[in-house]
């Protein structure tokens, strides 16, 4: 057990910029998990961000030669604005180097807060790098995001609040993991005071770093990391955070998109806000806690840890927070292309309420439909949808869980294209800045061909592309080592039964049951 950080955590200063948050009991919540559901209200900082206390406590502790010369740090969003606050507080220059993709917003609001804001490279890595350079420099301190023992104690003040707030000890408290300063504090804190309480780490689905070094016992650096909850987008867990995590860390549970979407939906049906995906991370662990364990009247905190969400990004969490839920499926239905047979489609699906209906003649024999449908008692009554569907000899593929269909295929369906050939599919991540498709299409020149393309922007820091692009099938192994060399995240779709039935090139059948 990290018993020092009992002593750094009771010291730490963080209550001249910091506010001591609220715990709030969540009732709509409550009565939905048959638990008792309370949320630390992070996301009432000053900064909209638990981000503050690391930052104040660690530039507080700074020694006058280090306070005359200045810090620096690297961050995209919250960390960037708890240090510009904090050295503005007092009275210490601050440099902050943010992505070139950084939302403008972000950039404005450390600007605002008296700090300069230097904008280099696509990615954090490439800002992390060049905020290291310039500190050796020009003599700046660096101030670490996470992996810091004096920022690590300042997030821990969170725990030490929690236990004063609640009524005795909780049965469990979910923490939104990234580089893990923030559950290495709380759970340091919590576990010496209370060790029975259950500290569980949450975590994307597509940035599992602390649960993959946990399986393998070893820090582990991810290849890529998901974009859509990007406060917690950390290709490693930090040294010293995986060191204490270690020790006071019970389990990390993993999230989908759709349920941080779902998370995001209920934190707003309880207390009007709106919580960043990062932010609603620990609502949705706790959901995915409580139907895997089947628990009941046990008292379970979740961190709300942040609200700096963009407004932009709003529409794709509505959009998605249904399938989160359960409450929407989204099934692809082939019917006969005769007269009668859309009706007797729809007296399938009985009195459900559509969400989505999208038809598109196929041939002379068969029609495709896309419908999103309501569901009251999630995937049972889905299954049992598609069974009376098949019975009634409709072929039907279930989409509800396929990412290209619920991203790009529902707003795209337009049929298919019969004179293009070699169409593959291929999914892209580009950075969300000017040039960035130009410099992909210079770099393919004129040796292939692009049949299709689809891109929708969700204010985050990447857009998501579908990109159909001819290619001869002896030149395959070409076309790949571009891909390697061209540097950006990409997935081939073209088996995709989304796209096969809605969206290809050339001739494409109907896989039967998918």
């Amino acid at each position: 057990m990290p018993h020092s950080y009992i002593e750094r955590i009771l010291r730490a200063q963080v209550y001249d910029v910091a506010r001591e948050t609220p715990l709030v009991e969540a009732s709509r919540l409550s009565r939905r998990l048959d638990n008792r559901v309370w949320l630390k209200r992070e996301d009432l900082q000053p900064v909209f961000s638990f981000k503050l206390r690391g930052a104040y406590n660690r530039i507080r502790s700074l020694s006058d030669q280090e306070r005359e010369r200045g810090v620096i740090a690297a961050s995209a969003g919250n960390h960037a604005q708890g240090v510009a606050l904090s050295a503005h507080r007092l009275g210490i220059k601050a440099l902050i180097v943010m992505p070139k993709t950084t939302p403008l917003i972000k950039v404005e609001a450390v600007r605002s807060l008296g700090a300069r804001a230097v904008l280099f490279g696509d990615s954090y890595d490439e800002a992390y790098a060049h905020s290291r350079e310039l500190a050796e420099e020009k003599g700046l301190t660096f101030i670490h995001p996470f992996d810091d023992p004096e920022v690590i104690a300042g997030q821990g003040t969170i725990g030490m609040e929690i236990l004063r707030q609640h009524p005795g000890p909780p049965d469990a408290i979910f923490v939104p993991v990234g580089g893990g300063g923030l559950i290495a504090g709380i759970a340091a804190y919590v576990k010496y005071v209370f060790p029975q309480v259950r500290m569980i780490g949450v975590e994307p689905e597509d940035a599992p770093t602390l649960y993959r070094a946990l399986e393998a016992d070893r820090r582990v650096t991810l290849k890529q990391v998901g974009i859509f909850a990007d406060g917690v987008a950390v290709r490693q867990i930090g040294r010293e955070t995986f060191r204490v995590a270690k020790q006071v860390v019970d389990e990390v549970i993993l999230v989908s998109t759709d349920e941080i979407c779902a998370a995001i939906k209920d934190i707003f049906d309880d207390t009007r806000t709106t919580a960043e995906p990062a932010g609603a991370l620990s609502v949705a662990g706790m959901k995915k806690y409580v139907s895997r364990e089947g628990v009941a009247g046990q008292s379970l905190v979740a961190i709300e840890s942040g609200a700096n969400i963009n407004f932009d990004r709003l529409r794709h969490v509505a959009e998605r927070a249904e399938l989160g839920e359960r409450r929407e499926a989204l099934l692809a239905v082939q019917i006969p292309e005769e007269p009668g047979s859309f009706l007797r489609f729809c007296r399938v699906l009985g009195r459900r309420s559509i969400t989505e209906f999208n038809y598109r003649y196929a041939d002379s024999r068969k029609a495709h439909v896309f419908a999103g449908v309501e569901l009251n008692e999630g995937d049972s009554e889905r299954e049992m949808l598609i069974r009376a569907l098949e019975e009634k000899g409709y072929p039907v593929v279930d989409l509800t869980d396929n990412e290209i269909a619920k991203l790009h295929i529902r707003y795209m369906v337009g049929g298919h294209a019969p004179g293009v050939e070699n169409e593959n599919l291929i999914r892209f991540q580009f950075p969300e800045r000017p040039g960035a498709l130009v410099a992909f299409l210079s770099a393919m020149g004129k040796r292939w061909n692009i049949s299709l393309f689809h891109y929708r922007n969700h204010g985050a820091a990447y857009g998501r592309v579908l990109m159909g692009i001819q290619i001869d099938p002896r030149e395959k192994s070409e076309f790949r080592r571009f891909l390697k060399e061209l540097g950006y995240p990409w997935e081939e779709e073209t088996e995709n039964p989304a796209y096969r039935m809605f969206a290809c090139g050339g001739e494409c059948e109907l896989k039967e049951n998918g």
